[in-house]
């Protein structure tokens, strides 16, 4: 089963923990300075770091949802 990282951007602050975290999986957008995803479906081999940056969201508006 595919995954699908989403952000609620009603929620993001900017914070960039995520892109910290998974650099390959996120940015911040500079115009609005919230997350955006680079890879919405992570690659089998990117999950754990998609895991790491859902836990890393303090906020916690990053999900990892099956489609």
């Amino acid at each position: 089963m595919a995954l699908t990282l989403r952000i609620d951007l009603d929620g993001c602050t900017g914070c960039a923990c995520c892109m910290m975290e998974c650099p390959d999986l996120f940015d911040i957008d500079d115009e609005s300075g919230q997350a955006i995803l680079l890879e919405p479906h992570p690659s089998d081999d990117r999950l754990e770091e998609a895991e790491r940056a859902v836990r890393s969201c303090p906020e916690g508006v990053i999900a990892l949802e099956q489609d």
